[in-house]
């Protein structure tokens, strides 16, 4: 049987987790509602019982799904580990050309690609999502008074490499988006928002005095992860919505059809608190290979071999035993390691 990887039901289990808070509470919520609404617990112990799974049948569903879907996520690390391997072959090829070291500064520069060529708007001053809830959350408002320029948008932590828009700010980082949708002021309780997320669109509709009133409405310019995408509301203010990037790229949208923001001008220095465990373990490695080569030392490769060789060195039978190691003896590769 196929995994089931629609999102057609992201929106209905994105509302339980955001309820509930935490996956084990998730969980139980799930598993609560086979106890309380299905067979999925009976056990068929007599040729007369007719509803129920013989014993043990239910726990290996329950195991077969896992190890499905467990397997789907290492072939997405293993893809990622391939993905960065590259990354590290093209820095190593950068490195050995011009002979500079990637260093130990505390941020990495991380060029994504850019598809649009730069805008040149007019200027203006950026107002805070905040601020123009303030001022009655006002969806006529005439875009061309609206901020322009991307410095100007830099300014701002709510428009940082994002932009200021009709009916909202966006910001963004190297793995996430982040948006925010003013409201009425009389828009203070969760249920009054209607916000249907999905993959590659977005639907944020309030519901208020004057009724329902839709407040973002469109295609996304790239696709995102429903799953890990969050929103939460701050009573009278905002709409603050986290949209996980799919790919490691810069946007210079959120929405289809949109003016386009200038992603040379935005700031691509990406914070080495960002950077996972492994990924950093890698620039760490690099570093360190780098300044042993300029010393004329052993890289890293090459002292795993070396403490390996060690061992066999003084082994009995072995015809080096009673001499001092000698690594000189040996030429070891970089692909003759793995990390």
């Amino acid at each position: 049987m196929e995994p089931e990887l629609s999102d057609r039901y992201d929106h209905a289990l994105l509302g339980i987790l955001q309820h509930v808070g935490n996956i084990q509470d998730f969980l139980n919520v799930y598993f609560g509602f086979l106890y309380r609404k299905t067979d999925f617990y009976r056990l068929l112990l007599s040729p007369q019982d007719r509803m129920g799974f013989p014993p043990g049948a239910a726990q290996n569903m329950v195991l077969q799904a896992y190890k499905t879907y467990e397997k789907l996520a290492t072939q997405d690390h293993e893809q990622r580990m391939q993905e960065l391997q590259e990354k590290i072959r093209k820095t190593e090829e950068r490195l050995a050309e011009s002979g500079d070291a990637p260093g130990a500064a505390e941020e990495v520069i991380v060029d994504a690609p850019t598809e649009e060529q730069p805008v040149n708007p007019e200027e203006a001053d950026v107002p805070r999502a905040e601020e123009r809830a303030e001022a009655g959350g006002d969806n006529t408002e005439d875009s061309a008074a609206l901020p322009q320029e991307q410095e100007h948008f830099q300014m701002d932590s709510d428009s940082y490499n994002g932009a200021v828009r009709k009916n909202y700010t966006w910001s963004q980082d190297y793995s996430d988006l982040e948006i925010k949708v003013p409201v009425p002021k009389d828009v203070v309780k969760g249920r009054q928002v209607s916000l249907d997320l999905r993959s590659t669109c977005i639907r944020v509709a309030v519901r208020d005095s004057q009724g329902e009133r839709v407040l973002m409405d469109g295609n996304f310019t790239h696709k995102i992860n429903a799953e890990t995408s969050l929103w939460s509301l701050e009573p009278g203010k905002c709409i603050s919505i986290n949209l996980s990037k799919c790919g490691e790229y810069w946007w210079n949208a959120v929405l289809e059809g949109e003016e386009k923001i200038d992603i040379e001008k935005i700031n691509k220095e990406r914070s080495m608190a960002t950077v996972d465990d492994e990924e950093h373990a890698v620039l760490d490695r690099l570093t360190f290979d780098y300044h042993q080569k300029l010393q004329g030392k052993p890289q890293s490769h090459e002292l795993k071999v070396h403490d390996m060789l060690k061992k066999g060195w003084d082994a009995d039978g072995s015809p080096f035993k009673g001499q001092a190691f000698d690594p000189s003896m040996f030429n070891i590769s970089p692909g003759a390691v793995q990390f």
